[in-house]
């Protein structure tokens, strides 16, 4: 700082100093005053360009965590709304397999075997009202056609990063019990690749038909490869649902500390900008008494000429 000499008055070095300290301190309370406003730390790129950089790439990254934990919130409801139907159809093929046993014995007549029959029939028919109904944002969940052998599958993203390795797959391989197309297909007897509906379930009218024990014995055993079909189907879909939920977790801790670091760099310690703002409106009062103070120094010159 200028050292002051008061009795040179054509340049008023005490003035000019504080006015220099008076435009340093106005600068700095506009900073503070503006994180205040904004409740950020970093308004432009002056305030810290290097910062500002690594806390555009936590933005990014978290943004896209964001988006990432919405699609698994997504995809788990699209895996419980099949789940739901599977369960449904497996309820009813439950009922239907214990009708089934009780036409098996002879306490029963052929009156009762043929309301059995209907019965089971009506329940088939129910199984394909359900697979109609259980959709996802138009597509059939629960029926479909695939190809012999094919294995068919559903992608989720699961990952926040734009390289490969970001999504999840979700599939049934060819000649297990259940396969995928634009749903769950399932596999009765031999037929590979058929939907989880009365054909494909082997649950026609014509395999219902309950005249004898023997008939009902038939009958109860296609319903237990029908209900294995669907079990299993029930069994992956939870299974996927699981690795869902596990990665939803690890995803969430992962956008809490991202989102952490981001707010550290980013946004502004509302407390310290407050004690801050209110030590430099201080000072800018000051500086302004000074400054007139600094002003009115040199009158004291006029006194050596009187």
């Amino acid at each position: 700082m200028a050292t002051q000499d008061v009795t040179r008055i054509a340049g008023n070095i005490g003035a000019l100093n504080a006015l220099n300290s008076l435009q340093s301190i106005n600068s700095q309370l506009a900073v503070h005053q503006t994180r205040l406003a904004t409740g950020k730390r970093l308004n432009e790129s002056a305030d810290d360009s290097a910062g500002l950089l690594l806390a555009t790439t936590f933005d990014v990254r978290r943004q896209g965590l964001q988006t990432v934990l919405k699609s698994i919130g997504d995809s788990k409801n699209f895996m419980s709304t099949a789940e739901g139907g599977l369960r449904k159809v497996q309820d009813i093929l439950v009922k239907m397999r214990n009708k089934a046993l009780e036409a098996k014995g002879d306490t029963i007549g052929s009156s009762e075997r043929t309301a059995v029959q209907n019965q089971l029939q009506a329940y088939a028919k129910e199984i394909d009202d359900i697979v109609k109904q259980t959709q996802w944002n138009g597509v059939d969940l629960l029926s479909g056609t695939s190809g012999s052998g094919a294995s068919v599958s559903k992608t989720f993203l699961t990952g926040p990063d734009a390289t490969s390795g970001n999504t999840s797959t979700f599939s049934f391989a060819a000649g297990s019990k259940i396969q995928a197309n634009q749903g769950f297909q399932a596999q009765a007897g031999t037929n590979d690749g058929t939907a989880i509906t009365n054909t494909g379930l082997g649950l026609t009218d014509a395999n219902l038909t309950i005249a004898s024990t023997t008939d009902a014995d038939t009958v109860a055993q296609r319903i237990d490869v029908a209900l294995t079909a669907v079990k299993e189907g029930v069994s992956q879909v939870g299974s996927f649902s699981a690795r869902l939920t596990f990665k939803e977790e690890a995803l969430t801790v992962q956008y809490t500390n991202t989102e952490s670091a981001y707010n550290r760099i980013m946004n502004a310690n509302m407390a310290d900008e407050q004690v801050n703002a209110s030590k430099f409106a201080i000072l800018q009062q000051t500086a302004t008494a000074m400054l007139a103070q600094a002003n009115t120094s040199p009158q004291f010159l006029l006194s050596l000429f009187r």
